[in-house]
Order: structure tokens, then sequence, then C-alpha cells
């Protein structure tokens, strides 16, 4: 079982030299896709990274992220940037399709321009607006809100031991 961020002090220069972290969501099932930002935020906040230090961007869908996501990279602002959103199957196309193009967009994204690009873009076999749907998938994105803010500290201060051991 790994050890969480939080039961361990970061490193105080990486924090320092933290520039900025880019949380950008999708706005298709916002009420669902929020709870990953909030989540996100708040741990950020428990482990020393301030609100200044967190810029939010909101989007139509998640079509739009992989493109958004590679911008706010190139401008060189970020140290790292997570992707929220929820592609669901509406009937009218395959969603596996959509879920595959966002992926490999954000891969694409990290790769091109060397910043880590996280993922809590979740696409379910099968999802209902109905009570029962909407409430487990809402505590899922706090689940996974965490998660990816945690993997983000990490994979940040791992890069910031890498760099400052090959300086």
């Amino acid at each position: 079982m790994s050890q969480s961020i939080l039961d361990k002090t970061p490193d105080i220069l990486f924090l320092d030299n933290l520039q900025k972290i880019a949380i950008v969501s999708s706005g298709w099932h916002k009420s669902i896709v929020e709870n990953a930002v909030k989540a996100s935020k708040e741990y950020f906040e428990k482990s020393g990274i301030t609100s200044d230090k967190i810029a939010l961007y909101e989007l139509p869908g998640a079509f739009e992220l992989p493109l958004h996501v590679k911008k706010l990279a190139q401008t060189g602002e970020f140290d790292a940037i997570i992707a929220c959103g929820f592609v669901v199957n509406g009937g009218i196309y395959k969603h596996e399709y959509v879920a595959s193009a966002v992926i490999d967009g954000l891969m694409t994204a990290q790769l091109e321009s060397g910043v880590p690009v996280f993922s809590a873009v979740l696409t379910p076999h099968h999802f209902h607006e109905h009570e029962d749907h909407i409430d487990f998938f809402s505590q899922h994105f706090i689940k996974k809100g965490t998660e990816v803010a945690e993997a983000c500290i990490q994979t940040l201060e791992s890069l910031y031991r890498l760099g400052k051991n090959c300086a």
C-alpha cells in the first residue's frame, strides 16, 4: 500500500518553485464533474499548495479538453494540468471513440509539451440520469479528484527531485 503524500512532508523547495497547476473541466454533467475539481483543489490546499497557484478553466465538453490542455501547456505558465470530464453514451455516437480521442489527445499534449497532464476523465460503460447513478458518480468523482491531485503532487515532486539531481 502506498503512503499518502499527506502522511509525509512535501519537499519545501518543490512547493516554493511551483508556478501553477491548471484544472480544466468539461461542462457536460457539470454537477458531477465539479466534484473532481473541488476535491482536487481541497487536496492541493491541504498539501500546502495555495489557491493562487491553481487556475480553473471550464469548457463545453470533454472533446474540447485536449486542445485547451495543449494550449495551456504551451504557455509555459503551468507545471501540471489536470483534465476532468465525463464521457457517457448518449445513444447518438459511440462514446468509446470520443473517450479514446480525449485520452489520446491528453497523452499527446503531455508528451509533446513535457508538461505532465493528468486525467480524471471518466467513461462509464453505462450511465443513466437517475438518482442512483448521479449519486454514485458524484461520489466517485470526489474520489478521483483526490487521487488525481495526489498523483499530480507525487509526479511533480519526483520530477523536481530528478531535475535537482541532474543539475
